[in-house]
């Protein structure tokens, strides 16, 4: 199959070499001229060290790379996602398949990136989104990779699963798009919780009570759109809520060890010198919230430290302190 993959970060260029490998023809589309030169002359992707660019990888810094393609991966960044793809609509032949790779809500209209997606290209492209404990880093080294395809087109979800299965990287699909997307996005927001508690020095039980109640609120949110419970319990929610909260290769764990270890939040965010998900996503995250009128703590703790200054271990002292609850959020019959 031809495909066009947009978007020349570690995911999209990991990504690009896993279809390469399975034998389609594949294009890595970079937004900038320069990088796609730099990738030509060294036939390596810097935030991917150690890991060559074969020559039958085409690279280009051309839009029209679209054009013939019957699979198009979107791996921007999520605040450039829907001007690629308004960018591309023209371009793209009829009924080409649109893979969302990248994970976040759109700032201002808390838009899935599937939504966005479809917005701008119309109802003749299916759109798939797929998700799932999936650092670049590994994923471009070969290490074993599971991860979920989510359409509500069956065929296209398939499509997509058939392309990039391989013995290294498995796909399982689903329907539950909207639960895949969120789950996606909002583990960002608590990674970067999990980071700033290990930049306090807190330890363990710390972390996995975090991620636990932080996956809790995820799910009640998710439900509260559509979304269904077993799927945060899934590839998609658990699964990249694990693998986002404790490696280093999470540019939002090692952002929150900055904030934990006293850097300004807009500062740690610089130093990181990538995209921070996270720190955007814990806005859209509170602005979903207060809008579906779901009780997310942690979300509601996270905006306080990234957008109003406020201290971390005063944020984690309320949270220990509120109201006594039930762990289900039920009663006693």
């Amino acid at each position: 199959m031809n495909i066009a993959v947009l978007g020349s970060g570690g995911w999209g260029t990991a990504l690009a070499l896993l279809l390469l490998e399975n034998g389609h023809d594949v294009t890595l589309w970079s937004y900038r001229e320069e990088e796609c030169a730099n990738l030509r002359q060294t036939r390596e992707n810097p935030v991917l060290k150690g890991v060559p660019l074969p020559e039958g990888l085409k690279l280009t810094s051309d839009l029209a790379c679209v054009k013939g393609k019957g699979l198009v991966l979107l791996a921007t960044p999520s605040f450039a996602v829907r001007g690629t793809a308004a960018q591309a609509k023209p371009l793209l032949d009829p009924g080409a398949v649109l893979v969302s790779v990248s994970k976040g809500v759109e700032k201002d209209t808390s838009l899935t990136l599937t939504e966005v997606i479809a917005q701008e290209v119309g109802e003749d492209h299916p759109v798939v989104a797929l998700s799932g404990p999936s650092h670049a880093e590994e994923v471009g080294r070969g290490v074993p990779t599971v991860v979920v395809a989510a359409s509500q087109d069956k065929a296209a979800a398939q499509l997509v699963q058939d392309s990039f299965m391989n013995k290294r990287f498995r796909v399982y699909t689903t329907d539950d798009v909207v639960g895949v997307e969120l789950g996606a996005a909002l583990k960002n927001v608590i990674a970067l919780c999990a980071g700033t508690c290990d930049g306090l020095g807190y330890g363990d039980n710390t972390k996995a009570a975090l991620m636990t109640r932080g996956l809790s609120e995820i799910a009640r949110l998710g439900e509260a759109m559509g979304g269904r419970k077993e799927t945060f319990a899934g590839l998609a929610g658990l699964g990249d809520l694990i693998v986002t909260c404790t490696s280093m290769h999470s540019r939002n764990r090692r952002c929150g060890i900055l904030i934990g270890e006293g850097v300004p939040p807009a500062k740690a965010v610089e130093q990181i010198g990538m995209v921070v998900e996270g720190y955007y996503a814990a806005a859209n995250a509170k602005a979903l919230a207060d809008k579906m009128g779901v009780e997310m703590p942690i979300t509601q703790a996270a905006y306080q430290v990234l957008y109003e200054n406020k201290d971390p271990k005063a944020v984690i002292v309320e949270l220990m302190t509120r109201d006594k609850k039930h762990e289900s959020e039920e009663s006693w019959v």
